[in-house]
């Protein structure tokens, strides 16, 4: 080699250096200008309405509630919702009479009073308007979620809506925009928030155990494959063939996001998604049907990355094909310490940061593994949620998934009953369900980085953290 071409090969590497160095230099949390993010629309409000940020309605002492679905999800709901004080289970619907005749015979053996049963295509319509409702629980197949959302609201009903709440931007937004005009609460029935571990992870976090926490991790992996025959009309498989992405985000993102101030302090800004081709169900559907699909739009595992307004990231997957264990995947990660509930439960934390209720001169552990199981159980019960010490031992009795269903739906009844903001606004809502829409925007244009809207238009700073209000 001679020298001018050695000069030029050493000019190339000096150039190839600095480029790594200023891609590897670190960066402001918002991505740069010059970053190619696909944008998202975020509609101006329309003067005079205002956030629904900790929104408060006047107290309902004996809360009438309508239910709408009553499959898989929406007749538990019913049951369990019997096992709760001063409320009273007024309407039923679903889109088959023999589910309204079959919920109201359980209600008969119970001692209690049999509710209006409305079914069919509109049915819906005709329960939503009724005078004597307070609050509609929509357990329906996904695509009725908003549109059912909506009119309850329209109607003068405060609304839960299972999830995803809603599928698209332009449904997510019309949620927003119907529970701002009407004042209605509108509030997603996440269960996950309410699974004991994870509130009594979220209460460290807030405590300071974990020190600072910078990232979380969330996921929905489930093999479906002895469910899939379970539901409706084939829904739930369809959806899965014809869209792309993370399709059922919000057990994952919910605790996750609580866990990081998300628009209570702090509020994400994109994502980006990759997935695996599609081969699971693919499988699964020329095994049960002989039909070989040569169009399933979602692949087996996606995951996502997010990354927030103050230099935070979240981690979410998606799995409901492969071979694998059960896993929410939830994680939390800080500058002091670790929680993690799949596949092992435990935390991680130095043992001289804990104090001497907890750890005693002879114990003798760090972050390099987990507690060991005595100082797990004293920290899950020194650090116990203050919402569940009442009602844990009725949650655990009542059941659904381990006691979580209860204490959902006692809290949504709790916090209407007493006039109190809801756990859950329809902010959560949106950016629970927009991964929906959102990812497979992402995995269409090459895993590019798509901007998350900030669904509070502004508002995402003026609370400090987030708070499960108790009288």
């Amino acid at each position: 080699m001679n020298y001018l071409s050695f000069q030029k090969g050493c000019s190339l590497l000096l150039v190839l250096a600095l480029t790594m160095l200023s891609c590897n230099t670190t960066q402001p949390a918002t991505q740069s200008s010059t970053s190619p993010v696909i944008k998202t629309e975020v509609p101006v409000r329309a003067a005079g309405q205002k956030d629904v940020l900790r929104l408060t309605a006047d107290p309902i002492p004996v809360v009438r509630v309508g239910f709408i679905g009553l499959g898989m999800r929406g007749s538990g709901a019913v049951t369990r919702i019997t096992n709760i004080p001063n409320v009273e289970i007024v309407a039923i619907c679903d889109i088959m009479e023999d589910r309204t005749e079959a919920v109201n015979a359980d209600l008969e053996r119970l001692g209690l009073p049999k509710a209006q049963a409305f079914y069919g295509e509109d049915g819906w319509r005709e329960l939503s308007a009724l005078p004597n409702l307070d609050l509609i629980y929509i357990a329906t197949d996904w695509k009725n979620h908003a549109k059912m959302g909506v009119q309850a609201m329209k109607d003068g009903k405060h609304v839960a809506i299972e999830v995803p709440g809603a599928l698209t931007m332009e449904e997510i937004w019309e949620l927003i925009d119907t529970s701002e005009k009407t004042r209605k609460h509108c509030m997603q029935l996440e269960n996950c928030v309410y699974d004991f571990f994870e509130l009594t992870s979220l209460n460290m976090a807030q405590q300071g155990v974990f020190g600072e926490v910078l990232h979380a991790e969330g996921s929905y992996i489930h093999q479906l494959q002895p469910y899939w025959g379970d539901y409706w009309n084939n829904w739930r498989m369809d959806y899965n063939r014809k869209h792309r992405g993370d399709l059922y985000a919000t057990h994952g993102m919910g605790p996750a996001c609580l866990s990081l101030d998300i628009h209570r302090g702090d509020k994400m800004n994109y994502l980006v998604s990759m997935d695996t081709k599609a081969v699971g169900n693919p499988a699964y559907i020329k095994e049960t049907t002989g039909e070989v699909v040569t169009d399933f739009r979602n692949g087996d595992h996606t995951m996502t990355m997010i990354k927030t307004e103050k230099g935070k990231t979240i981690h979410i997957q998606h799995d409901v094909t492969s071979p694998r264990p059960y896993s929410r995947m939830f994680q939390l990660s800080g500058t002091k310490g670790f929680a993690n509930k799949y596949p092992l439960e435990g935390f991680a934390l130095n043992a001289e940061d804990l104090g001497s209720d907890i750890v005693s001169p002879s114990d003798k552990f760090n972050t390099h593994q987990f507690t060991p199981d005595h100082i797990k159980t004293a920290l899950m019960e020194k650090y116990k949620h203050p919402i569940v010490k009442d009602i844990e031992e009725k949650a655990k009795e009542v059941g659904g998934h381990g006691g979580m269903d209860f204490i959902m739906d006692y809290r949504l009844m709790y916090c209407l009953q007493k006039g109190l903001p809801l756990d859950m606004d329809v902010y959560d809502l949106a950016e629970w369900s927009c991964l929906g829409p959102l990812t497979e925007l992402s995995l269409d244009n090459n895993s590019a980085p798509v901007e998350i809207p900030d669904f509070t238009r502004g508002g995402w700073e003026k609370l400090d953290g987030v708070k499960f209000f108790q009288e």
